[in-house]
């Protein structure tokens, strides 16, 4: 699996050519996110860098938390959820703490982010709630996501180093294939002219559909995008 903390395209120190302007890099705190007001009490969620990048907010986890809080809060109930390069957790923690589900939400992410993602579960007091993964994409599907077949999968700024858009299509291939109703609830922001082939890739193998959304036309100025995908027939 290709680390995100070692890719030279990841650096916080570097912008090449084609990239949009990143937001600027924080040092390890402890962030309150309502999610424009659609969380209360909010989530806590500390941040982190020296895992990797996933364990900073990113503006696609805010949108994709957002979209989850205010359209889906009620049809989340009795869903199988699993979150995909979770970081510290930002989607799949705001989704647990604002939807009354009737099962274990397992966010998932690579070995180094385990204890950011353990963290983030302690301080929001959602142990026995939610469960941490490790999933690196292209592996195997862990022995729990095999079990709970999820029919709900999020994932949130996971196209951001081209080498690894085969190993993501080939497990979220893989956990359709669990699933035949299962959605994959998709955002990303578009930083580099190659991130475009994912999606064209993923239209190839899924049903994609972008979604509608009161903040569409604001996150798209900011190279923002918002899909779903299906199993195809």
């Amino acid at each position: 699996m290709i680390s995100r903390s070692s890719s030279p395209e990841l650096s916080p120190l570097v912008v090449g050519e084609g990239l949009t302007p990143l937001p600027v890099y924080k040092t390890p705190g402890t962030t309150s996110v309502n999610f424009s007001a659609l969380l209360e009490p909010p989530l806590q969620l500390h941040e982190d860098l020296s895992s990797g990048c996933g364990g900073q907010l990113w503006p696609a986890g805010m949108i994709l938390a957002q979209q989850m809080l205010r359209y889906h809060r009620d049809s989340l109930k009795h869903s199988r959820i699993l979150e995909l390069g979770a970081g510290g957790g930002l989607v799949g923690l705001g989704v647990a703490l604002g939807c009354q589900l009737s099962s274990t939400l397992y966010i998932s992410d690579q070995e180094n982010m385990m204890s950011l993602m353990r963290r983030n579960i302690k301080l929001n007091d959602l142990e026995g709630r939610v469960s941490p993964l490790i999933l690196n994409w292209g592996d195997p599907l862990p022995a729990e996501v095999m079990g709970i077949r999820p029919n709900v999968i999020l994932a949130a700024d996971c196209v951001y180093f081209e080498p690894a858009f085969p190993l993501l299509l080939v497990t979220l291939e893989e956990l359709l294939a669990l699933c035949n109703e299962a959605i994959i609830y998709f955002c990303f922001k578009k930083r580099r002219k190659a991130d475009l082939h994912f999606i064209k890739a993923a239209k190839k193998k899924f049903l994609v559909e972008e979604i509608e959304d009161q903040d569409r036309v604001t996150f798209s100025r900011e190279s923002l995008f918002l899909y779903i995908f299906r199993r195809k027939p």
